[in-house]
């Protein structure tokens, strides 16, 4: 896992906003653009891709255009080092309607990230320069530490209240960051991070697929968590004992979607997953009763499907592994993160 950005297309910055030309207004037959100032955030994980359009409202921003698809960008990537053809390929599929969105839209100023993947793979780099070429989006491959900072800005609103540090955290596709907050301000002050190089890609194919067995579901499911509580155990050797009532927030496909099955939702539903507390206890019940199905029965599951099946299990690995060592009697769901605390810098200017 690499700590600084990648080079840039055309000798470009990493960590600054970009302006984003707009399409003439002014042409015989096309309406003229809103004077609305727009902003985008485009976040490229290792398993998501997701971009984000809103416009200043109040203390907040309303959001005027979402796209989000599953792309795995990072598939293989464990094994080989590099980004596959074809996993490149299914991201530039994505990324042109991204591209083809903020056209479109009346965006004055963008940011787009790329994570894990794009810090691993030996062609990361070379990846970013064809995005550029193709689409026109520049991607800044951002470290993990402001990964997890952008995560904190973007749902950190979602903390219940209460004294002693809170324990934030991001389940992605190639890693997991793990941030702990004073929230006592306004924004939170970051007292300590880790990232740890399992996300539910990478652990899925570091460990493999379990057998149809219960057996071997069992042994995949244990080892899976080995790995995590090792990977983690520096992390937790620094942590002092919570003041207070332990309090616990993630933000992450695997949370929104345990929650749902949690709540046996036929389908997800945003407005009731965010901003959810669930009982500690009931998360755990839920990714064991998944981590002991087999592929075909969590494809069935609503709010899982074919789609997340195999990755699934992996997160509920990770989840279990922070439960362990933080002992909330709550968590706190979060459907916001990275592209919210992009905008948030944008608009305001803030700087965890």
């Amino acid at each position: 896992m690499g700590d600084g950005p990648a080079r840039l297309p055309r000798g470009r910055s990493s960590g600054s906003a970009r302006p984003v030309p707009k399409p003439p207004g002014d042409r015989p037959g096309r309406a003229r653009w809103p004077e609305a100032r727009h902003y985008a955030a485009l976040d490229l994980g290792t398993n998501n891709c997701r971009l984000l359009i809103a416009r200043p409202q109040g203390a907040g921003f309303a959001v005027i255009d979402a796209f989000s698809r599953i792309v795995r960008l990072g598939e293989g990537l464990a094994t080989t080092g590099r980004l596959s053809d074809a996993a490149i390929d299914r991201t530039l599929a994505a990324l042109r309607i991204c591209a083809d969105k903020l056209k479109r839209r009346n965006v004055a100023l963008a940011r787009s990230v790329a994570t894990e993947a794009c810090r691993r793979a030996t062609n990361g780099p070379e990846f970013i320069e064809r995005v550029y070429r193709e689409t026109g989006i520049v991607l800044d491959i951002i470290t993990a530490e402001e990964e997890a900072r952008l995560a904190v800005l973007g749902c950190h609103a979602l903390l219940e209240p209460g004294d002693g540090p809170a324990l934030v955290f991001d389940i992605g596709g190639g890693s997991t960051e793990l941030v702990l907050v004073d929230s006592r301000a306004e924004v939170p002050r970051i007292l300590d991070w880790h990232s740890a190089p399992w996300g539910v890609v990478s652990l899925t194919e570091a460990v493999g697929l379990a057998g149809n067995d219960a057996d071997s579901r069992q042994v995949a499911y244990a080892e899976m968590r080995a790995r995590v509580a090792e990977a983690f155990a520096p992390f937790v050797a620094r942590l002092r004992p919570p003041r207070g009532t332990p309090r616990l927030l993630g933000t992450s496909g695997t949370v929104t979607t345990l929650a749902s099955v949690h709540l046996g939702l036929p389908t997800y539903d945003r407005s009731v997953v965010d901003g959810l507390i669930v009982p500690a206890q009931a998360m755990r019940d839920v990714s064991r009763r998944i981590a002991g199905m087999s592929m075909a029965e969590r494809s069935q599951v609503p709010c899982i499907g074919a789609e997340r099946a195999d990755l699934v299990v992996a997160g509920c690995a990770i989840l279990e592994t922070i439960l362990d060592f933080w002992p909330a009697e709550r968590l706190g769901i979060a459907d916001r993160g990275i592209r919210e605390g992009i905008l948030r810098r944008l608009m305001s200017g803030v700087v965890l």
